[in-house]
């Protein structure tokens, strides 16, 4: 069985900046199962859980700061709210330029981690490029990261870990039962001098990553969902969302609305 399809709805956040929600009407017309949140636009939790509980939606996850003891009851509140069940944070360059900033990372995750889980939550990084273009006491950034926790889990990014020259297909068998969440993105990989992006995204299955073979090692792996996000694009964004899905879907990649109406491991 193919794994349920989701939108992270950072993709079209200038449109739900105006009108969240109808965005959310626009993605489950779409023939997406569920979505992940980044941000919510000025609305309650309870009100937009509402609306994705209403359009058939499935609320899998959000991109949230990470766990703390200042802000653990507003991030549990908010996550119960909408009925997540995973928190997702994440870190950037400074975070993994040196094996003592990913130790700092670790501990401030897991420690995180540790503070939702009696509340029935998990905590979660998303990657960039910068835990995969270089090594660190021998290990990829990411991997030493993941080596230094237990209770946290990967939301792997897959464009992005091809970018930084790591074929997603290959790093997946390594996360095995850590990593729920695969954010399915696709692009040119192409690079400016310095070594950053210079081109904006295409639709899933319109550049050059390879989709399928990273679907694949995912199931193996143990992911319970795909999360379609596109940081930017040539095309207009809505209309890429949309083929996004439709790819993943003709493919048989992925299965869009309707396929958690039973019980099942999307959850």
């Amino acid at each position: 069985m193919a794994l349920p399809l989701g939108l992270q709805l950072y993709s079209l956040r200038e449109a739900a900046a105006k009108d969240f929600p109808g965005v959310l009407a626009k993605v489950a017309d779409m023939g997406y199962a569920g979505v992940e949140f980044a941000g919510l636009h000025n609305m309650k939790a309870a009100d937009v859980a509402k609306i994705v509980a209403d359009l058939g939606l499935i609320a899998v996850s959000g991109h949230m700061p990470c766990p703390d003891k200042n802000n653990l009851n507003q991030v549990v509140d908010d996550a119960k709210a909408l009925g997540i069940g995973y928190i997702v944070t994440g870190g950037w360059i400074d975070q993994f330029k040196d094996a003592d900033a990913i130790k700092a990372f670790a501990a401030k995750v897991e420690a995180g981690a540790e503070l939702v889980a009696p509340y029935g939550l998990k905590v979660g990084i998303h990657n960039h490029w910068c835990e995969f273009d270089h090594m660190v006491e021998g290990k990829l950034p990411h991997a030493l990261f993941m080596s230094l926790t237990k209770k946290a889990f990967a939301q792997l990014d897959i464009y992005w870990t091809k970018f930084g020259g790591t074929d997603p297909e290959q790093y997946l068998p390594k996360l095995k039962g850590r990593v729920p969440l695969l954010h399915v993105k696709d692009g040119t990989l192409e690079k400016d001098k310095d070594g950053r992006p210079c081109t904006p995204h295409t639709a899933v299955g319109a550049g050059k990553v390879n989709i399928p073979a990273a679907v694949k090692a995912a199931e193996k792996a143990g992911t319970k969902w795909l999360l379609v996000e596109l940081d930017n694009c040539a095309t207009d964004m809505e209309a890429a969302v949309r083929q996004s899905a439709e790819y993943l879907m003709n493919e048989g990649l992925a299965e869009g609305a309707g396929c958690c109406d039973d019980d099942c491991c999307c959850n």
